[in-house]
């Protein structure tokens, strides 16, 4: 199946009550390892890409500004709800992270975590949140990644024919995703899941 964004909408209604009380606390220490090599400090005005519950917010310094985008009026909602407990200062703004509306090299950073592989687009949604970056400024990935040197199995393509309907895709690699786009691997870690997640720090050129 292949995802869109009308059925990433569906799905993620579903996700929605339930997200922060299942999966979320699986993917918690990845975010927070993400925060901490981004290294964000205080006054830096940071891009959040699928900025969904809200996950990231309580990784977030004191004295940052952060514009969370998503896709689905139903996770907004529920990061709305974590606002008052996020030590930054947040704006969230419901569009698509492969369409970003944010004005060129406007941040100092970006988040891009779980993202690049629920999109449709996983490259489209990279680039735009470069364009919104400033040059020089730094991105973290924290998502799951078909191994690169790696074929993709029968098994995992029929595996990844159930994922995406529950809106992710399990077969992308990250260098696919990253042909053409303007900005250079700084850093590179295994994360969740023996390494199948990873943590990655770009630099835009």
């Amino acid at each position: 199946m292949k995802i869109t964004n009308a059925h990433n909408l569906i799905a993620y209604r579903r996700w929605a009550p339930i997200y922060d009380a299942t999966v979320n606390h699986l993917f918690a220490p990845g975010r927070r390892r993400a925060l901490e090599v981004l290294s964000l400090q205080a006054g830096e005005n940071v891009l959040i890409v699928g900025v969904g519950t809200g996950a990231d917010l309580p990784y977030l310094p004191s004295g940052a500004k952060a514009t969370g985008v998503d896709l689905s009026p139903d996770m907004l909602a529920k990061a709305r709800l974590k606002l008052d407990l996020c030590p930054a200062s947040v704006t969230l703004i419901e569009a698509d992270a492969q369409e970003l509306l944010a004005p060129e090299n406007s941040f100092d950073a970006a988040i891009l975590n779980l993202i690049l592989s629920v999109v449709p687009d996983g490259r489209a949604c990279l680039r735009s949140a470069l364009r919104a970056v400033k040059p020089g400024g730094q991105l973290v990935v924290f998502d799951k990644f078909q191994a690169e040197n790696e074929k993709i199995t029968p098994m995992r393509r029929f595996m990844n024919s159930f994922s995406t309907r529950l809106g992710t895709d399990i077969t992308r690699r990250f260098s696919d995703i990253l042909v053409g786009c303007p900005c250079k691997v700084v850093y590179d870690e295994p994360s969740l899941l023996g390494g199948m997640y990873r943590i990655i720090l770009l630099q835009k050129d």
